[in-house]
């Protein structure tokens, strides 16, 4: 996979993953924008509309929920625990600060 449409340099996994983020963001508003149309014309009663409807927000929901499992797999690349990231720097200062107290005992 390629950065770009010109054939830049290979994107990583977080470049991947980010691109695939403004993807479903891009796709589930051009979706739901396209739902409220149909809705708003639905008065007409048509089936077809009625179907293009339920359609519609059976894919909006398919795309909302591979988003979720992409910012998820997104956050455990980054390291991110609950809703912060891991410092592993303070991390490790922490250990040595508790192994120097050892020591000193």
């Amino acid at each position: 996979m390629t950065g770009n449409r010109g054939g830049g340099p290979p994107l990583g996994r977080a470049g991947v993953m980010d691109h695939a983020l403004r993807v479903f963001d891009t796709a589930a508003m051009e979706l739901g924008a396209t739902l409220e149309r149909l809705q708003a014309s639905r008065g007409d009663g048509s089936e077809r509309a009625l179907r293009a409807v339920r359609d519609l927000q059976a894919a909006l929901a398919v795309l909302m929920d591979e988003r979720v499992k992409i910012d998820r797999l997104r956050n455990e690349t980054a390291g991110v625990v609950g809703e912060r990231a891991l410092d592993l720097d303070a991390a490790r200062a922490e250990i040595g600060r508790r192994l120097a107290r050892l020591r000193d005992t």
